[in-house]
């Protein structure tokens, strides 16, 4: 029977009877002839495509096998399929019976209103059929084209990947000008299912290696695909022996970022981060995110002084303010270890070790600057590493002590409180002072732990005395400005006055002015709570750092110590005294009770008083002792008073 489009095709017919009760019927239906064994074939064309993708096959390969199969079984036309991109733009997947001239010609063509029909429909996103290439205006740029190789109808149908996006789209060219034959429509409507099945799954695929081999946060390479690439860089520079750099980068105060500002500002951080220290680098250098705030850059070919331009130009692109609000903008600097192969190490893990001693030095460098590998940091840093597992080791088994030195007022000698000091000693490593051990313990984590140990020893022994009947005014103790930041200081404080039934008055915290300069809401919150509830607080080594009036008038401070670098030369150094007569006068202006430290002479205390400085500590007046020195201390007083 021929069609409406005259279209030659063989039916099947077949009658059925069926009989009513007042008369008999016969049923004549019809059925294409070649339906059921072109459905044959669709089927056994999907299996096999199924089975590629399930195999893992390229998707290229996938799609050349599914033309090649649509081909075998509609000889008269020819396949093809193109990949759009993210930015519109057609490519190439395959088309095994078109010239590849002309495939090559549609590679990187931009889809649009006009474009033929596969660009037209992946713009549209919707099938296009054109019967006549020669005539229709979609193809009005590309007809010559498309005729100059014999194609003369072409219908396209869009991959969707999601409701707004297209994936590829799937096309059927014809030798003649004509419409698409049923059978072919079927084929088409199979076809687009399993394009989009190889498409997704590749998009599975690219998915898994992202998370694989690239940071969420950055796209940078992670660690996994920076540790790939740098053995290749250094089989490749054994063989050609020529140096590598690897500067590991940190970036300083990031977790003040995080704290104050949330995660999502410290992700955009990130992220500009990393654009700036990418368009430092070449195409041959990796820049990869190790994790947290830390990247590394791998320059394969730079030796020593190129390494050291290419730090410097890391650092300068930091430090640009980047705007994360209207009113909040972020300043970055990054601290710098360089490590050099095969100087500073044969492998990958080598490297990257004395790159991280180098980065730490240039932290304790004051941050915002390089600095290489160095022989004599290794060593350091095992001397480091054998003093943290010491003071462990000492925090676990009662290691510690605390010694007390009197503060006393100048103008009678009374006793006005006690200062806790941490003492230390290693039965392996002797004596260790506080400004050995102490920034060991902040930066591996010990300080708060150390903190806390001193601060319940201190209430511990001053209730201690008090029902012992020793009149000991109050007790004063360091706090670091890391535990303000990581945990609750004002909730234990109030839990040990409670359980050692203390006066908040007789217990004064000391802090340094890096913290009272310190916009953290969550410090400011503490000391307030702090000073609710009547602990005095004492503004440590007052005058050595960036200081500001202003904090003195807006936060609850009630005393200042004049530090000892001020009080050395006091008898010889016009300008310490002066700067000693600054501090007295700004606390006796502003109401608050200021303590010199480290007075050793007579003639310290002479000019000290003259000042008007009321309160004063050292070795000129009395030393740190153990407890039961400091009692015996307090008794002979007592005693000479008596006499």
């Amino acid at each position: 029977m021929r069609t409406a489009s005259g279209e030659l095709r063989t039916f099947e017919l077949r009658f059925k009877p069926a009989a009513t009760s007042d008369q008999a019927l016969t049923l004549i239906l019809l059925s294409p002839l070649e339906e059921r064994s072109g459905q044959a074939a669709i089927d056994a064309l999907q299996r096999e495509v199924l089975e590629a993708v399930a195999l893992g096959r390229p998707l290229a390969a996938v799609m050349d096998l599914l033309c090649r199969r649509v081909e075998a079984m509609a000889p008269e036309l020819m396949c093809s399929v193109l990949e759009v991109d993210e930015q519109g733009k057609l490519h190439p997947l395959a088309a095994p019976s078109l010239p590849a001239s002309y495939s090559q010609a549609l590679d990187g063509v931009q889809i649009g209103p006009s474009v033929g029909s596969c660009g037209t429909a992946a713009w549209r996103r919707s099938p296009v059929e054109v019967q006549d290439i020669a005539t229709d205006p979609l193809w009005a740029n590309f007809s010559a084209l498309a005729l100059s190789y014999g194609l003369a109808a072409c219908w396209s149908t869009p991959i969707l990947l999601t409701p707004e996006r297209v994936g590829a789209t799937f096309a059927l060219y014809y030798r003649e000008p004509r419409a698409v034959a049923i059978f072919h429509r079927r084929m088409v409507e199979a076809c687009a299912q399993l394009c989009r099945v190889a498409l997704m799954n590749q998009e599975n695929q690219r998915q898994i290696e992202r998370l694989a081999y690239y940071d969420g946060v950055t796209g940078l390479a992670n660690r996994t695909l920076f540790g790939e690439r740098a053995r290749q860089s250094l089989q490749m520079a054994a063989r050609m022996e020529t140096p590598v750099a690897m500067l590991l980068l940190d970036i300083d105060r990031f977790k003040t970022i995080n704290d104050s500002l949330g995660h999502q500002a410290g992700d955009e951080v990130l992220r500009e981060a990393a654009q700036r220290l990418g368009a430092c680098l070449r195409d041959t250098d990796t820049l990869a995110r190790l994790g947290g705030d830390e990247f590394v850059a791998l320059l394969p070919g730079c030796g020593a002084s190129d390494a050291s331009h290419v730090a410097d130009k890391l650092i300068e692109s930091l430090k640009p303010a980047h705007a994360l609000s209207s009113d909040t903008v972020a300043t970055l600097s990054a601290s710098i270890g360089i490590s050099i192969y095969p100087d500073d190490g044969a492998d990958l893990e080598q490297l990257l070790k004395h790159a991280d001693i180098a980065m730490y030095e240039a932290k304790r460098a004051g941050r915002g600057c390089a600095r290489f590998y160095l022989r004599a940091m290794n060593q350091a840093l095992d001397e480091r590493l054998a003093l943290e597992t010491a003071l462990r080791r000492a925090l676990s088994s009662q290691g510690l002590s605390l010694h007390y030195q009197p503060k006393l007022r100048l103008v009678d000698d009374a006793l006005v409180g006690v200062e806790a000091l941490l003492r230390w000693t290693d039965p392996d490593l002797g004596p260790v002072p506080p400004d050995r051990f102490i920034p060991v313990a902040e930066e591996c984590g010990l300080i708060n732990a150390l903190d806390s140990w001193v601060l319940e020893a201190a209430c511990s022994q001053l209730a201690a005395w008090r029902q012992a009947g020793l009149a000991v005014p109050g007790v004063a103790v360091n706090i670091s400005p890391l535990r303000f930041y990581q945990d609750d200081v004002a909730a234990h404080v109030q839990q040990l006055l409670h359980r050692h039934q203390l006066d908040a008055v007789q217990l004064t915290l000391e802090v340094t002015e890096r913290l009272m300069l310190d916009d953290n809401q969550r410090s400011l919150d503490q000391l307030e709570a702090l000073h609710a509830m009547g602990v005095q607080l004492s503004v440590d080594d007052f005058g050595t750092g960036y200081s500001s009036l202003s904090y003195l008038k807006r936060l609850p401070v009630s005393e200042l110590k004049l530090d000892k670098s001020f009080v050395h030369d006091l008898e010889i150094d016009a300008d310490d005294r002066a700067l000693a007569s600054a501090v007295i006068s700004i606390g006796r202006s502003l109401g608050l009770s200021v303590v010199a430290e480290g007075v050793e002479t007579a003639g310290q205390r002479q000019v000290l008083m003259a000042a008007g400085c009321p309160i004063a500590q050292g070795y000129g007046l009395a030393r740190p002792m153990t407890p039961a020195a400091f009692e015996s201390w307090l008794s002979s007083r007592r005693a000479e008073a008596a006499r």
